[in-house]
């Protein structure tokens, strides 16, 4: 009966966590109109998606999401790995910079977004995905370089002292030896990056314009003074979720092997 009532509880507590997705997903393929029934299934309609791709243009905003969070992760890597590396090999800052960093991911998003934007606006990077990109990238700077420490510090030290007996350098220990060991810490934190990118609303809506808006903007625009298009919606969000989807069921095992490097020591 315990092991009966385990195996309950867990169906429970799973069907909890799928409802809301796969509610979303019903109300995307059913007409408009049929949106609020409270029926499972009334009827099958792919006009949500359709009118997502034509009339709200929902292909040029995905494409723009894509480009902005692959651009942002390929750009915050290697500084993150720099700055991670020379936290764990060489104390650089002592703790309080390792604490001045983490912190910086402690300050609001709304007391950041007013100066980027005067940045941008004064190089002419405004309403432009190159801008976008820059910015994302420097906010997942700390974050990545705080998780890749971790990583770095599993690693042990006498694997590139060996490279370094052998004739290479520093830079080139941590080239040929650090970076192939800790691929799967690389590919966890890139996937994060990916995500808290391809997630971010509110840069996203003060730094970009009409024609290079992201998902998540995209999203909030289908409100409109008849009230939320929520068939649409469903559908964007559906949409929207579906590269991370993709993306973590082919480098999930990446994804377990980065979270617990930096623990096993």
């Amino acid at each position: 009966m315990k092991r009966i009532g385990l195996h309950a509880g867990l169906w429970l507590a799973v069907a909890l966590i799928l409802l809301p997705p796969l509610w979303v997903l019903r109300t995307s393929l059913v007409p408009e109109s049929m949106a609020y029934s409270t029926d499972v299934f009334p009827a099958f309609s792919l006009e949500n998606y359709q009118g997502l791709f034509g009339q709200k243009r929902f292909g040029t905003f995905y494409l723009n999401s894509i480009i902005v969070a692959l651009g942002s992760v390929i750009l915050a890597l290697p500084f993150a790995a720099a700055m991670g590396y020379a936290f764990a090999r060489f104390q650089t800052g002592g703790r309080f910079g390792r604490f001045l960093v983490l912190s910086l991911q402690m300050l609001p998003p709304v007391a950041l977004v007013l100066p980027a934007f005067a940045i941008l606006r004064s190089v002419e990077l405004t309403q432009s995905l190159t801008g976008l990109t820059i910015v994302y990238a420097a906010l997942n700077i700390p974050f990545l370089a705080w998780i890749l420490m971790g990583f770095f510090e599993g690693i042990p030290v006498d694997l590139e002292w060996a490279a370094m007996t052998d004739g290479t350098t520093a830079w080139g220990a941590f080239w040929r030896i650090v970076i192939p060991v800790s691929l799967p810490g690389l590919a966890a934190a890139g996937v994060l990056g990916f995500i808290l990118s391809w997630n971010e609303f509110l840069f996203a809506l003060v730094l970009t314009g009409s024609k290079t808006a992201t998902i998540p903007v995209a999203l909030a625009s289908l409100q409109t003074s008849n009230g939320i298009q929520i068939g649409k919606v469903s559908a964007g969000v559906v949409l929207a979720i579906l590269p991370l989807i993709i993306a973590s069921r082919f480098i999930q095992r990446f994804i377990v092997q980065g979270l617990t490097f930096g623990s096993v020591k």
